[in-house]
């Protein structure tokens, strides 16, 4: 089975471009154009001269020791969380700016959750000097107030999204709104791997550094660039895409995806749209999506800000309904108690988003000999205000 996108922007039966004629010429012209530009040489040397000095990769693979013992595994801490502006969002970010300035764009848009993508998307503007606006909904502006603070000192407009769930679906809304009235001069940055054909696939191929890393990494560390299991945490999507990509056709190496249970899958207070979800279009994409019977989007519910969406990518919804991922789900609880596991016995500190996926290591069963690999997308500094509130001073 093929895993890569088609010609047309699908995985199997998800993906594609369902967008407003006003977005034609913008997608036309990316979908036409984006492949021709990111291999041209001049393009691949600044992306990766900028990966390599302004964020600091490669970023490091570690064995984490005590974890390891805990889960009587190997396990391997793509640390993503060293990056510049301390999540994996910034690849993506450098590589979609230098896209913009090819194709003669000087404003940018951003849409963002939990923040990270919008600090590393207000990074690159303040870096390659141009206009930044980001949406951000307003319950997320309250819940993610240092990186809402990062996002105006780097230089950027933060725009609150005040419709429905006040949240990432809300700010996607809203940034798709500037982008139609804005065609002409506006790129929208799109931070994961979800809406219209290309971002879905362009997305994939700037974060697939990490995996093109890993395997390197692994073989170097064990002898073998194959690990046994790949976790990562997915709302969108674009951190477990990154870590996955080299890996699709491995049939050997075990996919797993963790998504943000809520508070239980079957309480209604839930963001699992793979268990909740069928197929829909959101965002200019075909996926799965939580929805009523008469196709009306249901309000996700996460504690993490990043994992707060009633969708998925198309990649991750075509690998759980072709069987080549296995799907969790962390709950609210199970996911602030792997970020406090971690914390105290490795000294790592991770994004509430990225503790999804470690929590994942709880309902899991493994040999000695595995090899597990984590993508530690992100640093916890932003969610410590929630940590502090759930555990007080234990």
């Amino acid at each position: 089975m093929k895993y890569q996108v088609d010609s047309k922007g699908f995985y199997g039966d998800f993906g594609g471009a369902y967008i407003p004629e006003m977005l034609y010429s913008n997608i036309d012209n990316l979908q036409n154009n984006y492949l021709e530009i990111t291999a041209l040489p001049s393009f691949r040397a600044e992306f990766d001269q900028l990966l390599r000095d302004y964020v600091g990769r490669p970023s490091p693979l570690y064995l984490a020791p005590r974890l390891s013992k805990q889960y009587g595994a190997k396990i391997y801490l793509k640390r993503e969380d060293l990056n510049h502006t301390g999540s994996h969002k910034i690849n993506n970010t450098i590589g979609q700016i230098l896209l913009a300035k090819h194709i003669g764009k000087t404003r940018i848009i951003a849409e963002t959750g939990a923040g990270q993508h919008g600090v590393a998307t207000a990074t690159v503007c303040a870096l390659m000097g141009i206009e930044c606006v980001v949406y951000m909904g307003a319950v997320d502006i309250q819940r993610q107030a240092p990186n809402v603070a990062r996002m105006k000192m780097l230089g950027a407009k933060v725009v609150p999204a005040m419709s429905g769930s006040k949240t990432l679906k809300d700010a996607t809304n809203e940034a798709i709104r500037d982008w139609i009235n804005n065609p002409e001069d506006t790129h929208y940055i799109i931070g994961s791997v979800v809406g219209p054909h290309p971002y879905p696939d362009m997305v994939a191929r700037f974060q697939s550094v990490i995996s093109q890393e890993m395997k390197t990494q692994l073989r170097e560390q064990t002898g073998n660039e194959n690990p046994d299991y790949i976790i990562a945490c997915v709302g969108g999507g674009s951190n477990a895409a990154g870590i996955m990509y080299h890996y699709l056709e491995e049939q050997s190496v075990k996919l797993v995806l963790v998504e943000a249970g809520g508070k239980g899958v079957d309480t209604g207070h839930s963001a699992a749209t793979s268990v909740l979800g069928s197929m829909g279009i959101i965002h200019g994409s075909k996926t799965l999506l939580m929805q009523t019977d008469d196709g009306q989007i249901v309000e996700p519910y996460s504690l993490s800000a990043g994992l707060d969406y009633p969708g998925i990518g198309p990649l991750h919804a075509h690998l759980i309904k072709s069987g080549r991922a296995q799907v969790y789900h962390a709950t609210d609880e199970q996911a602030l108690n792997a970020a406090r596991n971690l914390s105290r016995i490795e000294g790592i500190i991770p994004a509430l988003e990225t503790a999804h996926g470690l929590a994942a290591l709880e309902q899991m069963t493994f040999s000695q000999d595995d090899v597990v690999a984590i993508n530690l997308s992100g640093r916890g500094d932003k969610d410590l205000a929630t940590y502090i509130e759930a555990f007080g001073e234990e």
